[in-house]
Parts: C-alpha cells; sequence; structure tokens
C-alpha cells in the first residue's frame, strides 16, 4: 500500500520531497526550492500516519532510506547533497522547468 502511495504521489506531482519536518537537510531543500520559485509537494514522513511504511517502500523503491528523498519529474534526484549538486551544475532549475514545477515566465 505505502509503495503504491509514493508511486502515485511520485507520479501526479511534479516535484515531491519526502521529509521529515524536524530534518535540517529537509528544511534545506525545500528552502532551496522555494527559492528558485518552485512548486513542490512535501510529504513529512514524521507526521503522516504511514511514514515509517513509505520511507521503507522509498528504500526498497530507489535504494535511499534517508531524508529527504527527492523527486523531479517522476525522476529520483536523490537527497540533500544530491539535490544541490544537481543546483551547483546548473542542471536544476532546468529540470524544475521540464517538470512544470517552475513557471517560465520567471
Amino acid at each position: 500500500m505505502a509503495s503504491a502511495k509514493a508511486k502515485e504521489t511520485v507520479a501526479s506531482n511534479p516535484v515531491v520531497v519526502f521529509s521529515k519536518s524536524y530534518c535540517p537537510f529537509c528544511v534545506d531543500v525545500k528552502k532551496l526550492l522555494t527559492q528558485l520559485g518552485a512548486s513542490f509537494k512535501a510529504i513529512e514522513l514524521d507526521i503522516e500516519s504511514d511514514g515509517s511504511e513509505i520511507q521503507s517502500a522509498l528504500a526498497e523503491w530507489t535504494g535511499q532510506r534517508t531524508v529527504p528523498n527527492v523527486f523531479i519529474g517522476g525522476k529520483h534526484i536523490g537527497g540533500c547533497d544530491k539535490t544541490n549538486a544537481v543546483h551547483q551544475e546548473g542542471k536544476l532549475v532546468p529540470l524544475l522547468t521540464e517538470a512544470g514545477a517552475l513557471s517560465k515566465a520567471s
């Protein structure tokens, strides 16, 4: 059930951040996306009733158990370091634009 829910969430949103509300790395990623003006859906696994099941499903699906677990345009990006690295390479904004998370008029 959790795996289907996670995949459905990723499929129906341009950007998804599986997060924990108290995690500083999650806060950093959400802050970065907000600063870029990206629309994203944050799933706070510490608040969701089935959060631990979703986290386990994500680990099986992506090989990554840690949060944040970032998806853009249905593709698994990774965690905080990976998302920041993609941004440093200048590839994050094009990914967000392509996914429809950024309006092209910015």
